[in-house]
C-alpha cells in the first residue's frame, strides 16, 4: 500500500517542519516533539560513546596483553643469568682453589 501524497508530491511522513513556524502545533506538541529529538540525540551520542569505549576497551586489552607478553619474555631470558652465575661460582672456586694451593 503506497503512502498517502500531499499535492507537493511529497509523503506526509517525510516531510520536515519547523516547529516553532508550524501554526497548528500546540505548546504541548512543541514540548513533546523537543523532548523526542532530546531523547533521539541522546540515544544517538550513547550509541557513538559505546563504539569508542569498545575500542578504548580493546586498545587497553592489547597493551595489558603486550605487558603480560613481555614479562614473559623477558622472565624466560633470565636463563642467561643463571649461566653468569655458574660461571662466576666456578671461577670463585678455581680461586679457592688456587688459594688453598698456595696457602699449603
Amino acid at each position: 500500500m503506497a503512502a498517502p501524497r500531499e499535492p507537493g508530491g511529497e509523503a506526509a511522513f517525510a516531510r520536515r517542519i519547523d516547529p516553532a513556524r508550524e501554526p497548528g502545533l500546540s505548546p504541548e506538541q512543541r514540548l513533546l516533539m523537543a523532548q523526542v529529538e532530546r531523547a533521539q540525540r541522546q540515544r544517538a551520542l550513547q550509541r557513538r560513546l559505546r563504539g569508542r569505549n569498545v575500542l578504548l576497551a580493546l586498545g587497553i586489552g592489547a597493551v595489558a596483553f603486550g605487558i603480560y607478553g613481555y614479562t614473559f619474555y623477558s622472565v624466560s631470558q633470565e636463563r642467561f643469568l643463571d649461566e653468569l652465575e655458574q660461571e662466576a661460582e666456578a671461577a670463585r672456586a678455581r680461586a679457592r682453589a688456587r688459594a688453598e694451593s698456595a696457602a699449603s
